[in-house]
Order: structure tokens, then sequence, then C-alpha cells
């Protein structure tokens, strides 16, 4: 006897709440593909470091690096590649709260509906965070427990700038778009108390940050703690993606103009 075929699984309908065990699955794999794999990074980086002979400060965390030394076409090339593949778990974030009637990012308020807001903001926490988080760098450089960090070691060409910016703007879209707007409401909906989501949020933050030493993982989890008080405040992670693309850019594009030529920036 012949049984019937069964029907397509019925998709949640709008404003549906996917059952938990779906909820934690895709949340794994979310961060599987992006921030949480990065943090296996990093602390696999850092064991390096601390196992290798030579203290930490004389150790070196190297980002933006050339992908192909002496060849400027092909390692632009390389570099845009980087750039647009990491962007692509924040697509998959955008079509998964698509998919569930949430309204995609437009539901953690990154849109364009209020630019004014976004970058007045963004740009009063990014000087605000920006000086403390050079000072806390400094000083956990001086101390022993960070790396040198050398954001930017790219050929003099005239697309260095360009990259760089480009480069801090996706880590700014990359981290406030998965590890506030996605991983909170994820955990929300997963019943985590808002105490318990900020936790995770600031630790995962810290722990991609491992790789540079003590002072990235402590810092970042400062910040990841005031992003998520913000978030909440002002339901948007626009201003977030403002003022961590504008710490970035100054970051990258302030140590390849002044390194070497100011003595209290530090290089290897």
């Amino acid at each position: 006897m012949q049984s019937q075929a069964s029907g397509p699984a019925r998709l949640p309908a709008s404003g549906e709440t996917l059952p938990g065990r779906v909820l934690r699955r895709e949340t794994l794999l979310v961060l599987a593909l992006s921030l949480g794999a990065s943090a296996v990074s990093a602390l696999i980086s850092f064991v390096g470091s601390l196992t290798a002979s030579g203290a930490l400060a004389d150790q070196a965390a190297r980002l933006n690096t050339s992908q192909a030394p002496d060849r400027p076409w092909l390692d632009l090339a390389w570099q845009l590649f980087g750039i647009a593949t990491a962007l692509v778990p924040v697509a998959l974030v955008a079509h998964l709260l698509m998919r569930e009637g949430a309204g995609g990012l437009r539901s953690m308020g990154f849109d364009r509906s209020r630019p004014g807001f976004d970058l007045g903001r963004g740009a009063l926490l990014a000087a605000a965070i920006g000086g403390s988080g050079l000072a806390l760098y400094l000083a956990a450089l001086q101390a022993g427990f960070n790396l040198t960090v050398v954001p930017e070691s790219l050929p003099h060409v005239w697309w260095r700038i360009p990259v760089l910016i480009a480069s801090a703007l996706q880590n700014a879209v990359l981290e406030e778009v998965i590890v506030v707007g996605y991983l909170l409401r994820r955990l929300g909906q997963l019943d985590y108390s808002p105490w318990a989501a900020m936790g995770v949020s600031a630790v995962l933050r810290g722990s991609y940050h491992l790789y540079q030493g003590i002072g990235g993982l402590l810092g970042n989890m400062a910040m990841g703690v005031i992003f998520v008080v913000l978030y909440r405040r002002w339901g948007r992670v626009g201003p977030l993606v403002v003022a961590h693309a504008l710490i970035d850019i100054v970051a990258f594009t302030g140590y390849a103009l002044f390194a070497g030529k100011v003595d209290w920036l530090p290089t290897p």
C-alpha cells in the first residue's frame, strides 16, 4: 500500500516564535559562521602567544595585513573579497529575521530612518569610548598583559586608506548586528534574563578580541556592556555601528599615518 506523501513543513506565521530548539540551533550556527568562530580562533592565538618565547608586549597582533605582497592588484582583490565575505553572516541574519516576519534589520534599528540620530549619538559615543579605550590599551601593554596591536601593515598604494575604511565599516556592521541586535533578540526569545543576555553578549565581544591580550578581552567586554545598555535605551544598533566604525577608522588610518612618527604610539 502506497503511503501518502507528507506536505512541506509549515513555516511559522508572521510574528510567531520558532521553537526553542530551532532558535538555539540557528543561533549557534550563525555564531559558528561568524564571531563565535572568531572567538575560538582568538583563544588559540592567545594560547600560542602565552606559550611563545618572549613577553606578550614583545609580540604583535596584526590586523589588515597584505595578502599578496608586491602584487598590489591581487592584494586589493583579496582585501575586497575578505571584506565582502565577512558580511555574509549579516545578510544571513537579515534573511532569517525577514523570514521570521520581524522586518529584517529594521527590527534592530539598522536602517536609514533616523540618520541624524544615528550619526550624532554614534559620534559622541565614539569620542567617549575611543580615548578611554586607547588609555586602557596603553596601560595593559605597559603592564605586560597585552600584545602590541598593529592595526594595519598594508602596502603604501592608492587603495590603502579606502580599504582600511571599508574594513572598519565591515567590522562595525558585522559585530553590532550579530553581537547586539541579533544575539540579544534570540537570547530574549530563549528566555534569558536581561542581565544574562548582556553577559553573554559582552563576553562574546571580549572573547574574539582575546588575540590582543587580556587588555583586549576586558576592554571589549566593558564596551559590550555599554553598547547593550545603550541599545536597550535607544532601540537601535545604528548609533553603535557609527561609533564602532569611527573608532576603527581612527585606529586604522591613524596608525597608517602616524606609526613611527609619534613616541606614544607603540610599534613592534
